[in-house]
């Protein structure tokens, strides 16, 4: 009896099949150990800073720290080698204190390389530091993307999108930023709004990047039907973290008022027609090459659901932007701080209550 053979593309059809669960296997492999090994020397750079910073008594910049560090970095570098200079010595010693929570960390490093940290160390602020820590991991940036979120203050430009909304509005914090930088657009001047709008779908993923987490692209030109009119939203996102829709509308030049009536136009209409089940109400975005703030503050659009932010399609030096930012920022928090006093002033003083008298007795 003939003794009979596998089939030669059977067995290649099956190797490859094991080839591809045994590769999945091999790179989830390295990828738990590359995390372990990451986390692992983040943790140990962190302990090594916070023991050199309690040794040296905080003084680790006077003569006699510099001489403690400049001796252990000879040690630890005759002993293991590269990566224990004095340079990074006190890399290591600006990291546990910029980071002293170690529970806090430890929820970090599974995301964060120590090239991460070392990025978010020159950042001057602890909540602005914390900002772009918890950007790093919830965005799942690299090196790069991280060190681009900074340069371009991602931080700086959301608090001043936040500077619309007052305390107790049902508008969402933190949801925007203003200014957009669009500069990788790349448009040429006299452009048209109708080119900023294709400018944008062609570069979408960038454009996702700056204008918000977990938005998802939905529609151009949206047509819909009011009174046998047709209208056209300019760009429709949904946003998952804040579970609604978010209308864009591109605008040339300076906000003007009459922008408000045709945005709460959409977002009536969509409320009524688009919004889903579990959804919350939509909000929208009206992006101007310059924005109209006393305007802004007048309509209080924000009781509306909508924001209005500027866009830049060029990008100016580090040091023009980090001027320009803290001007629009400084000029923000001016108008928030009278509108506080505006609306402290109109509150009705509550009667003022002399000490209580017990009734007399009668005769």
């Amino acid at each position: 009896m003939k003794e009979l053979r596998p089939d030669a593309a059977g067995i290649d059809v099956v190797s490859a099949q094991l080839f591809e669960q045994v590769s999945a296997l091999v790179e989830e492999a390295r990828g738990a150990a590359s995390r372990q090994v990451n986390a692992t020397l983040v943790l140990r750079n962190w302990h090594t800073g916070r023991l050199i910073s309690s040794a040296v008594l905080g003084d680790e910049r006077g003569d006699y720290g510099k001489q403690i560090v400049a001796s252990l970095s000879r040690q630890l570098t005759a002993r293991y080698g590269r990566g224990f200079d004095a340079s990074n010595l006190y890399r290591m010693v600006k990291f546990a204190r910029e980071f002293p929570d170690e529970q806090i960390l430890v929820s970090l490093i599974p995301e964060l390389s120590w090239t991460h940290i070392l990025a978010l160390l020159p950042v001057p602020s602890g909540p602005t530091r914390s900002f772009y820590a918890e950007q790093a991991v919830s965005r799942r940036l690299s090196v790069q993307e991280l060190r681009h979120t900074i340069a371009r203050k991602a931080y700086e430009r959301r608090e001043i999108a936040n500077s619309q909304i007052p305390k107790g509005s049902a508008m969402p914090v933190d949801a925007f930023r203003d200014p957009y930088l669009l500069d990788f657009l790349d448009l040429e001047d006299g452009y048209h709004e109708r080119d900023l709008e294709s400018a944008i779908i062609h570069e979408l993923e960038p454009f996702l990047l700056e204008a918000g987490q977990g938005w998802a692209f939905i529609a151009r030109q949206k047509r819909i039907v009011i009174d046998g009119e047709d209208f056209y939203i300019d760009l429709l996102f949904f946003s998952r973290p804040l579970r609604r829709l978010v209308v864009i509308e591109l605008k040339i030049g300076r906000f003007q008022a009459a922008y408000k009536g045709q945005m709460e136009l959409y977002l009536r209409w969509l409320d009524r027609y688009e919004r889903g089940e579990g959804e919350e109400a939509p909000i929208g975005l009206i992006l101007c090459t310059e924005a109209g703030r006393e305007q802004m503050e007048l309509l209080q659009m924000h009781k509306d659901g909508i924001v209005v932010a500027e866009y830049w399609t060029a990008l100016p030096s580090k040091e023009q932007l980090e001027q320009r930012l803290q001007e629009i920022l400084r000029r923000a928090k001016e108008r928030v701080a009278r509108q506080e006093l505006g609306n402290a002033a109109e509150r009705p003083e509550e009667p003022r209550r002399g000490p209580s008298r017990q009734s007399e007795p009668p005769e």
